[in-house]
């Protein structure tokens, strides 16, 4: 079940947190990490990551990240990550953020509540270390999206 700051998040994201909810712990492990399989591979233009992207420390496994904004008006994000194959749950909740924030406007992006991962039921998976991953990954693409957007 969802908490009330829930009704905040995309409607991508909330079905992501729904599907993870519904299901129990070794269950929600699997989910994600069939979702590490469909993160996306990054545009040449991110070909060399530790140059271009931001580095995500908290994450256990190298995870970088960039985010990009569009032009005025809905202001569009765009959000490419790189985390090495041998590292699914990494990969997994770089899928998350992708599924569920890439394509939203910055404004929606900004109103994502910082914990809105607590209710995936993850901490019931995986360790606490690895859950500071998935929140440190927020909170950086929250930051470029106000550099972006100031």
């Amino acid at each position: 079940m969802r908490s009330p700051d829930s009704a905040a998040l995309p409607s991508e994201l909330a079905e992501l947190v729904d599907d993870f909810a519904a299901v129990g712990p070794k269950d929600r492990l699997q989910m994600l990490l069939e979702l590490s399989y469909e993160l996306p591979d990054l545009p040449e233009r991110y070909a060399d990551a530790a140059e271009t992207m931001e580095q995500v420390h908290e994450c256990q496994s190298p995870l970088f990240l960039a985010v990009e904004v569009g032009p005025e008006g809905d202001r569009p994000v765009n959000l490419f990550f790189s985390a090495p194959k041998e590292a699914p749950t990494t990969r997994g909740f770089a899928s998350i953020m992708y599924t569920g924030l890439d394509g939203q406007p910055a404004a929606t992006v900004l109103d994502v509540p910082d914990d809105f991962y607590t209710d995936l039921g993850l901490a019931e998976a995986v360790s606490p270390l690895r859950l500071r991953g998935i929140s440190a990954m927020l909170a950086r693409i929250k930051n470029q999206v106000r550099a972006a957007t100031a």
